[in-house]
């Protein structure tokens, strides 16, 4: 009998081992049938063979692809625009350089972005300055407001916005609100059910539920805008959370960036803004409002470039190499994880090489080990071809923000990293104004004064249990 029970072990453990190999062996298939990029793929091979049972489970979990998904069918996104209105600009009529218009219509071609003109802009790089400001427009809203946030907290800032737009709601201002599910996992479901009980219509971004757990965990939508009345609109790299205003631990807030927007952009925000509503099965609605005719005459050009796992292309990432590639004088970078693609990488040598004024900064310390270690992997290799190289020390630095020569800037959600570019749902302003780009460089310069720069030799002095973490997490940084 003991030898029979031996011998029924024995070939239990050969079958369960043999149809993990299996299963291994077909997750690694898929990876290379797909054609990822070659250092994504060698990430998820290697996290596969060294990393027994968790490696699969987490390839299930985050692995997957969702390339060529449609969010909304063509006739339901046409349906949209005609009832958004959105305006057609003629290219040649506003004065874009060359290497600007090709950038417009690269947008165009990946993302649909509509160029637009007539256009204000103000910018926050303070949370406290930012939310009084919104608080101040989501008081004054007549007829809807459009919110979403990749995280909105149930602390003192969330508790103050949320009673807002529950009494707006209560006075018969249509209120929608998307928040990411996984993003806002720590604010508790009761926040949410009294904002619905109150009036809003509030919903999750792919609920992350038992059995569409796996499906879903991976896919977050990571954009922060707000439209209201259709005439003004929000949008940034700030969450709604203390974090951002007066943190409790008595830290420095937040360092991030932050636009309000008024004018002919406005249209771009709210199709954003629609095309998520519906993608989560959400009616389309329409409160019969009509864009307003802005009163802003000039040629200050802007273009709203989305991107997500369900696009044929990674939008945002060529977008950003085609404007970086472009680049005559100066490339100034902000982003609070850098793990650039291998071409986006190779194109700030590229610039550097060329003599351009290439230059990086990234927070000293960020809210993420992992991430820091693997940022921190890439600083060499950007030192030895030039790239001034800061580590910002005033708090976390949460800013996205790219300023090309004199005439553009790029700011939004999109963190410089293989997540942001390649996994979240994105929303990132392209800004064609040279008064813009004065002041974004003018805040660039600014933030400066609270960093350390970089040497090639004091940064190759760093321990040597530091570098072989950060070469150990860089492995898997494109699975961060």
């Amino acid at each position: 009998m003991q030898s029979y029970l031996t011998s029924v072990y024995w070939w239990a453990t050969i079958i369960v081992v043999a149809a993990y190999a299996l299963t291994v062996i077909a997750c690694i298939i898929v990876v290379l049938r797909e054609n990822r990029n070659p250092i994504r793929s060698l990430a998820w091979v290697i996290a596969l063979i060294f990393l027994p049972v968790g490696g699969l489970v987490f390839y299930l979990f985050f692995g997957r692809s969702l390339k060529n998904m449609r969010m909304i069918s063509r006739h339901k996104k046409r349906r949209l625009m005609r009832a958004i209105g959105t305006k057609n600009v003629n290219l040649r009529e506003v004065g874009l350089s060359e290497d600007r218009r090709q950038l417009v219509m690269l947008s165009h071609s990946l993302a649909k972005a509509k160029y637009s003109v007539n256009n204000d802009i103000r910018i926050f790089t303070t949370g406290s300055e930012k939310f009084e400001a919104l608080k101040s427009d989501l008081r004054a809203a007549r007829s809807a407001i459009l919110l979403q946030y990749y995280i909105f907290t149930d602390d003192r800032l969330g508790t103050e916005i949320a009673g807002i737009l529950m009494e707006k709601a209560r006075q018969g201002v249509k209120v929608m609100v998307i928040y990411d599910h996984v993003g806002s996992f720590g604010t508790s479901n009761r926040f949410f059910k009294q904002m619905r009980e109150a009036g809003v219509d509030v919903h999750p971004f792919f609920r992350v539920t038992f059995p569409q757990l796996a499906n879903r965990i991976n896919w977050r939508n990571h954009r922060k805008l707000v439209v209201i009345d259709r005439k003004i609109g929000y949008l940034g790299g700030m969450n709604i959370a203390d974090r951002y205003v007066m943190p409790t631990d008595g830290s420095p807030a937040w360092r991030d960036t932050h636009f309000r927007l008024e004018g002919d952009i406005v249209e771009s925000l709210l199709l954003s803004f629609a095309i998520d509503w519906a993608f989560m099965g959400q009616p389309i609605t329409d409160d019969g409002a009509t864009i307003p005719d802005n009163p802003f005459r000039n040629l200050r050009g802007m273009q709203l470039v989305t991107s997500g796992p369900v696009d044929n292309w990674d939008n945002l990432s060529l977008c950003f190499l085609k404007a970086i590639s472009t680049a005559h004088k100066s490339i100034y970078l902000q982003t609070p994880y850098f793990l650039p693609t291998d071409a986006l990488q190779h194109a700030l040598e590229a610039a550097a090489l060329s003599k351009a004024d290439v230059r990086i900064m990234i927070p000293e310390r960020c809210d993420s080990r992992l991430l820091q270690l693997a940022s921190f992997s890439y600083i060499t290799q950007c030192l030895k071809a030039g790239i001034k190289v800061y580590l910002y020390k005033k708090g976390m630095l949460h800013a996205k923000t790219l300023i090309i020569d004199e005439d553009l800037v790029a700011s939004g959600s999109t963190n410089f990293d293989f997540r942001s570019l390649e996994n979240n749902f994105e929303a990132t302003l392209f800004i064609y104004d040279r008064e813009v780009n004065r002041q974004m460089r003018d805040i660039f310069f600014d933030d400066i004064q609270y960093c350390t720069k970089l040497t090639y030799s004091a940064w190759h002095k760093r321990p040597l249990l530091q570098r072989l973490l950060e070469s150990v997490v860089r492995l898997l940084s494109p699975i961060l």
